[in-house]
């Protein structure tokens, strides 16, 4: 296919109206998951207040970010594929899962959605929205973006292998993305405040109105996330150029006989009868469904 046509106007806008809906769901969906998420945080930093940082605020935001991205992405899971991050969704571009059309649309209606879920809670709590990402004192911004850089690569990685590739275990990848989530937060919520998403930044600072200034260093959370998107992408590529279903081709078997021999007699599982119905059932129970956005 040439370059041309695909950047034709029908190509791109073939499915606009689908892609239209589905980003708003995707706006609903960010929404949602910010809600959830800042809302802990919000909660977790009032109480800081009387109390000072310890090392259980650092879990309990780790934990509302994690099962907060956990539950909402298994929600939206079949609906739009769950994203609520703009730096997830040019990885997706990236690697040819999201269109350019729908890339766009998705990236304002997360923006928006970040937005509408931090003033929600800025309406709902009392007290200053105190959901900021900042830089703590003894890390510069180079050290920031890398930080950033490195758990935002974790996290695409984590969308890429365990949503955009298909195998058995593809409608359990929220819990694998929400828990890559939640591993970053405890790396690096002393540190940056785990943006890992840029909306997720974006929003609360839009509706503080840049209240920390220079001293936020908000750039950061744009360039650090941004890295994170192509250094996962990068590293997803060449998974693909090497053809890693090769190097550990039954690693994904459901089939009990690609189990290991037993090690004190040498027998091995013995393969069930093909064609009975047991077969039947399991194959039209894990057919290949048409490709989805993750």
């Amino acid at each position: 296919m040439s370059r041309n046509s695909y950047w034709s106007s029908q190509r791109l806008f073939g499915s606009f109206s689908i892609d239209v809906k589905a980003a708003a769901l995707e706006f609903v969906g960010t929404t949602f998951f910010l809600l959830l998420g800042l809302g802990g945080i919000q909660a977790a930093t009032g109480a800081t207040l009387e109390s000072g940082t310890t090392i259980e605020q650092v879990l309990y935001i780790a934990t509302c970010m994690g099962f907060s991205l956990l539950v909402t992405a298994w929600l939206f899971f079949r609906v739009t594929g769950g994203l609520f991050n703009p730096n997830i969704t040019l990885a997706l571009f990236l690697v040819g899962v999201v269109g350019p059309v729908r890339f766009v649309l998705f990236c304002i209606a997360q923006m928006v959605g970040a937005i509408a879920a931090s003033a929600i809670i800025y309406g709902l709590t009392p007290g200053p929205l105190s959901v900021n990402t900042f830089l703590q004192q003894g890390i510069s911004p180079a050290q920031a973006v890398f930080i950033e850089m490195f758990i935002t690569a974790a996290l695409v990685i984590a969308v890429l292998m365990l949503a955009a590739e298909k195998h058995s275990a593809t409608p359990f990848a929220p819990v694998g993305i929400g828990l890559t989530l939640f591993v970053g937060h405890l790396f690096a919520v002393f540190y940056t405040g785990a943006c890992m998403n840029t909306a997720r930044s974006f929003g609360p600072a839009v509706v503080t109105g840049f209240a920390f200034g220079g001293e936020s260093n908000h750039w950061v959370y744009w360039v650090g996330p941004f890295l994170g998107s192509l250094l996962g992408s990068a590293f997803y590529a060449l998974l693909k150029a090497m053809n890693y279903r090769e190097l550990n081709p039954a690693q994904a078997s459901t089939r009990p006989e690609d189990s290991p021999q037993d090690p004190i007699f040498g027998t091995s599982e013995k393969a069930e009868p093909t064609g009975s119905a047991k077969d039947a059932s399991a194959s039209n129970s894990t057919g290949n469904p048409g490709r989805s956005a993750i």
